[in-house]
């Protein structure tokens, strides 16, 4: 197996017992960053409607739990379309589903599991965030199917990902706005940007199987690509925090996140896996230092 395999084994759920680890890891709960990447915008937005200190705690404490069971469906989602697919490519081929130690029908019932969690967790949420939760799992369950019938299904993923932007504006102030629509559009860029960094680990494979990917379409021309997602990211940023009158502390702290975004740009070498996953995980500080330049103009 590749260096850069999917599965970790070396973590804690090896200490679990052995009939759920086959799961646990069709879940990816062995690699939390993409439970991370998809908490974050949500994050964002939660500190950006400024509710009640109580009210945001209850509410980033219901938005991370609630990642780490999307997170987990969004997968099973994936593997179950993608499996036989997933048996052709190096990193994927010791999945679960693809290897074989989760069977089609276990998948689908601990799907049901991991929804159905999921809606308890909605349910606590006002109505209009109820709504768009719901319709995210339309999101969920068509996005794996983009890199079959386009070069961009890393705008696809960015539109499923960004979904906790307007979600948890709702959330948190019980009405979508300006603010709102430009923090999701930060969101579906930088989302954009780093899910085609994280693609170049699998294009040589995708090229075989036939898989499209903004990685293959800008190839040597990804770092001027990704420049131009974060720059936009970064616009799109400054005005959210504009039309949410963020203070000037906002406007700041925002050159922490703009460097480390420049230094993927700088560092992106699209010929080295190992770097282009170090590259994608650094996207999480990326994203805790956007919430703290939030917090920042909120004084």
């Amino acid at each position: 197996m590749s260096a850069h395999t999917d599965i970790v084994r070396e973590g804690w759920i090896r200490h679990l017992p052995q009939a759920a680890q086959p799961y646990l890891l069709l879940a990816r709960l062995d690699r939390p960053i993409g439970a991370w990447l998809l908490f974050l915008p949500g994050l964002w937005s939660i500190l950006l409607a400024r509710p009640a200190p109580r009210r945001a705690l209850w509410l980033i404490a219901l938005f991370a739990l609630g990642s780490v069971l999307m997170r987990g469906a969004g997968c099973v989602v994936n593997d179950m379309w993608d499996r036989e697919m997933d048996r052709r490519v190096t990193r994927t081929a010791g999945r679960p589903l693809a290897a074989g130690t989760v069977s089609l029908r276990g998948a689908a019932l601990f799907l049901l599991v991991l929804l159905g969690l999921s809606g308890l967790i909605l349910l606590q949420l006002p109505p209009l965030a109820q709504a768009l939760g719901a319709g995210s799992l339309a999101l969920v369950a068509t996005y794996p199917l983009a890199k079959r019938i386009t070069w961009w299904p890393q705008v696809m993923l960015g539109v499923t990902f960004g979904w906790g932007a307007p979600m948890g504006f709702a959330a948190a102030s019980g009405r979508l706005d300006a603010a709102a629509g430009l923090l999701y559009l930060a969101a579906i860029l930088w989302i954009l940007g780093y899910d085609t960094i994280y693609a170049h680990q699998d294009r040589e494979d995708d090229a075989l199987v036939g898989v499209k990917s903004t990685a293959r379409l800008f190839h040597r021309h990804t770092r001027i690509f990704l420049a131009f997602c974060y720059g936009a990211m970064l616009t799109a940023l400054l005005a959210s925090g504009y039309w949410a009158r963020l203070g000037i502390g906002f406007y700041i702290a925002l050159a922490l996140p703009a460097v480390l975004l420049a230094v993927q740009v700088i560092r992106l070498d699209i010929d080295d896996p190992a770097l282009c996953l170090g590259l994608f995980k650094a996207n999480r500080e990326a994203g805790l230092a956007v919430a703290a330049a939030i917090l920042a103009g909120l004084w």
